[in-house]
Parts: C-alpha cells; structure tokens; sequence
C-alpha cells in the first residue's frame, strides 16, 4: 500500500517516513502544502497522511480543495491543535480520522489499517480473504497449513492483493502501489514476486489475465 505522508517539521517527516516503511508501507513525502495537494490528485495513494500545519497552503484548504475535485483518497489528519471545534472543521471539509500530536507511531499504524479496512469494507478485525489471515506485526500470513513468513515484498504486495480482491491488477498498478517515487521499480520484477508469493499461499490464488495483469481470487 502507498502512502502520502504531508508533514513540514524536518525531523519528524523523515521520521514518520522511516517508521512507516518499517510497517510495510511505500511512503512519499511531501514537506508543504502546495507540493502535497499536487501530488494528491495523482491516483497512485492508498491513504494520506496530513498534517494541517503546513506551510505555503495550510493542510485543511488542501484537503477541502482534494474533496472538492472529488477526491476520495482516506485522508488521517495529524494536529497539535486540541480545540474540539477545530477538529469538526476537519471532519466537515473531509477526514477520515484524527490523531493530535503528540503520539505514537505504533496508534499511527493500527489506526491506518482500520482506515483502510474500512476504506476496502473490510469489518473484520484482521484482513482475510480466501482462507488466508495476513498478520500485519508479525508480517507473515496464517493459511491452512500453518504460519508462513514473508519478505518484505511479498508482504506488501499480499496486502495490496488481498484488499483487491476479484478486481484485475495490471503490473503499473501494482508497481504503483508498492513502491514509492525513491524505489526501482521495474514492472518485470513483480513477475518473480507473485512467481514466490504462489509458491507460499497456493498459485490458484492468484491468476494470471493475458494482456490485463493478475486477480486475487477471494472465492474458489
């Protein structure tokens, strides 16, 4: 899953980034306003990260101006304001959820993958789909046969698949979305990925569609 993370302190922005690759994600940073309202009309982001202090553009016109132009990405607010007030000014312009700062990053993380659960209408607790539970701590995945362990790259791409299912992937979009802008991001590459991936969970999990790219089959 892709991330954009909008986040102008020049310690914590990295920080946050470094923190939530560790956590399987793709993360892009943007450090104003300006840049990151750009680069959230790109159709390439799972979930944002905002910051409403920014500056250049403060982070509740971008995200007005985002649902304006119908822009439907989940959007988490990050704010050291405390005024109840300020936070109903988020929510009616359109987030989707808030965490003031000071704060934890493991609270960012669980509070993302329930975003996006509820984002993919995915009630359940953990994310499963056709027998498989992903284990988003321990980066691994439950299946008949047992606990299977993950590389990082299989992980996020099981992850991306399973919040997809039945809908047809092309290799660009899969590329899209687990890389960020810094990463090679050969298309070629995703072969052998999903070549091991098969391998782990079963290869009649994920079919092939000539000419289109891959489907996570939730229901044989």
């Amino acid at each position: 899953m892709r991330v954009l993370l909008v986040e102008d302190d020049p310690v914590l922005g990295p920080d946050l980034r470094t923190e939530l690759m560790r956590g399987g994600y793709a993360v892009d940073l943007a450090d104003n306003g300006v840049d990151g309202e750009a680069m959230g009309y790109e159709d390439i982001y799972d979930l944002v990260v905002l910051d409403l202090g920014l500056p250049q553009r403060p982070g509740l016109e971008v995200l007005r101006n985002w649902r304006k132009r119908k822009n439907n990405v989940p959007v988490l607010v990050l704010t050291a304001r405390s005024a109840w007030n300020e936070r109903v000014d988020g929510f009616e312009a359109g987030a989707d959820d808030y965490l003031g700062k000071p704060f934890h990053s493991e609270e960012l993380l669980a509070r993302m993958t329930a975003l996006l659960r509820r984002a993919n209408q995915q009630l359940a607790s953990a994310l499963e789909a056709d027998g498989l539970t992903l284990d988003e701590k321990t980066q691994s995945v439950l299946t008949d046969e047992g606990d299977v362990s993950l590389t990082g790259t299989e992980y996020r791409l099981l992850r991306y698949f399973m919040h997809n299912p039945g809908r047809v992937l092309s290799k660009l979009q899969l590329v899209e979305h687990l890389y960020d802008d810094g990463a090679e991001n050969d298309s070629n590459v995703i072969e052998a990925y999903i070549k091991m991936l098969r391998k782990k969970i079963g290869k009649e999990r994920i079919e092939t569609k000539r000419g289109q790219g891959y489907v996570f089959v939730a229901q044989r």
